[in-house]
């Protein structure tokens, strides 16, 4: 007679496969719907176990997490304003010089692209008259009566309403672009949502993070609860050296500003946009857009070539940040390989968008923390480290 307890056992566990299988179906099939909101959870819980040891050692001293988690909280608000505050009068300066200047660039702007026009129209004028005549000379020769030259009309009353005027080509082209920094905006406007969501969830985590944590568990099945715990630790001590590598990208890129922006600002003012840029080098894609723009309003006050030299030097350290920075620094604050690095943030972009970036690293980390708790003590028990590197040798022919 078959055993009622094994019966109700395997149908327990067919139920449990096929409710995971149908969850797992319905986050693929919403994923793209969900990915803002599973890159804010992961964003809030990598940057609460991050600063979870500033605040745990803050607790011995104060008996508490409230206290420790508003002077984090607050030390970080105080740099934002400072920072604004101290490029407030710069920036208005800049900003008087270029409304003064603005009417000059236009004019400068107009009088070569009319200039242009007009030269065109009389070029085309004289290229009619010769065609008109030598179809003349042609007919003259054939025996045929002299067509008479259709006079053109003059160029000032057609040019300016030609449609495939310079001017009306530059026109089209100032549409384009804002049609542009009109999806910048967008895409924007999503980043700093996720951001304020990020913020007051970690803020609030940082308060209590017990039932968050406790809720991972809760996911888990109880026999596997020893290797979660070893997973989470893991994690845990991991999360600070990738809240430090991002510490030091942003003080690299920080610095790059200062010392290219020094000689072309001076001092204070290129202090300033390299606090600018340190700052928002924590947020991908509208971090160095944002950090341009004041370097780009302080370039146009001053007129003439620097503005040009600005946006060179910008655009300059953005593909040196991406290249070489970024992947460096994560790889070797955090012990991966840059490659891994570089096509985990090409991958993460495409699942997530342009915030990926800050979770591709931590998620490569994760990877390898799950491979080697579950999977490799599972299968490859005896496949220490020294083995593997003597198999991948032997792959590449090396001696």
């Amino acid at each position: 007679m078959p055993n009622k307890s094994t019966d109700q056992t395997t149908q327990r566990s067919v139920s449990y496969h096929v409710i995971l299988g149908a969850v797992l179906f319905a986050v693929i099939q919403s994923f793209t719907l969900l990915s803002h909101i599973l890159l804010s959870f992961l964003l809030v819980i990598l940057i609460s176990l991050a600063l979870n040891p500033a605040i745990s050692w803050m607790r011995t001293l104060t008996g508490g997490r409230k206290i420790p988690t508003g002077l984090v909280v607050g030390g970080f608000l105080a740099i934002l304003i400072l920072t604004g505050w101290a490029f407030l009068g710069p920036m208005q300066n800049s900003i008087a010089n270029i409304s003064k200047q603005l009417p000059g660039y236009w004019e400068r702007l107009q009088k070569p692209l009319i200039m242009m026009e007009q030269r065109a129209a009389i070029s085309e004028e004289k290229l009619q008259a010769e065609v008109t005549t030598e179809i003349a000379r042609t007919e003259r020769q054939a025996g045929e009566p002299a067509v008479k030259p259709t006079p053109v009309a003059p160029p000032k009353a057609t040019a300016p309403e030609d449609s495939g005027s310079l001017r009306s080509s530059l026109s089209e082209m100032f549409r384009d672009v804002v049609g542009s920094f009109t999806s910048v905006a967008f895409n924007g406007a999503q980043v700093l949502i996720v951001l304020v969501t990020v913020f007051f969830g970690v803020f609030f985590t940082l308060m209590n993070p017990r039932p968050i944590v406790g809720a991972l568990f809760a996911i888990v099945p109880l026999r596997h609860h020893d290797k979660a715990l070893v997973v989470m630790q893991r994690i845990g001590m991991f999360a600070p050296k990738w809240a430090g590598a991002m510490l030091v990208g942003m003080v690299t890129i920080g610095m790059l500003v200062f010392l290219t922006m020094w000689p072309i600002f001076g001092f204070t003012d290129a202090l300033v946009l390299g606090l600018i840029a340190g700052i928002l080098e924590a947020v991908p894609f509208l971090g160095p857009i944002l950090s341009s723009v004041p370097a780009l309003l302080l370039a146009l006050g001053m007129g003439g070539m620097t503005p040009l030299w600005v946006a060179l030097i910008y655009v300059a350290i953005q593909i040196l940040e991406n290249n070489i920075i970024v992947p460096f620094v994560m790889a070797g604050g955090m012990k991966l390989h840059p490659t891994a690095v570089i096509f985990s943030m090409l991958l993460c972009v495409g699942a997530f968008g342009v915030l990926g970036v800050l979770v591709a690293a931590p998620l490569v980390a994760i990877a390898s923390i799950l491979h080697e708790e579950l999977y490799r003590k599972q299968y490859l028990e005896t496949a220490t480290d020294e083995y593997l590197r003597e198999m991948a040798r032997k792959a590449l022919h090396e001696k």
